[in-house]
């Protein structure tokens, strides 16, 4: 029964920082352009940032992004979205490293970590492969 109850918690966490790393993805994707990304989600994850638009709208404008687009055009914009989502991921992991309480939580963001740093390296790959 506690081991159930820690997976319960476990999975209550990731869906937490997936929902959390999709609205940043979204919201990063604004009209400011992928140069900006990086630099405007370290601002906002120390405290710099005033722009907090919702939810809805950081997820229409990923939508927006790959909406109208199909095969290669979609798999070049899916790949470039996705290697800024794996960032935001990571940065965001690093953070838990340094600051998070509970063991479990510095575990989950090794894991985040070597994942998607792995994931990132796979993508810019097939980027360097299909579109240089």
């Amino acid at each position: 029964m506690e081991k159930n109850k820690n997976n319960g918690a476990l999975l209550s966490v990731i869906f937490l920082v997936v929902g959390i790393f999709l609205g940043w993805l979204i919201w990063a994707s604004g009209p400011q352009g992928m140069g900006m990304m990086r630099g405007r989600n370290q601002a906002h994850m120390m405290g710099q940032n005033n722009n907090s638009g919702s939810m809805d709208m950081m997820m229409a404008d990923m939508n927006a992004s790959l909406r109208g687009k199909s095969g290669d055009a979609f798999d070049r914009e899916f790949i470039t979205q996705m290697i800024v989502h794996h960032q935001g991921a990571i940065d965001m992991a690093r953070l838990a490293l340094a600051q998070a309480e509970h063991q479990e939580i510095k575990d989950l963001a090794e894991d985040i970590i070597s994942a998607q740093t792995r994931e990132i390296g796979q993508m810019e790959a097939w980027q360097a492969s299909w579109y240089r």
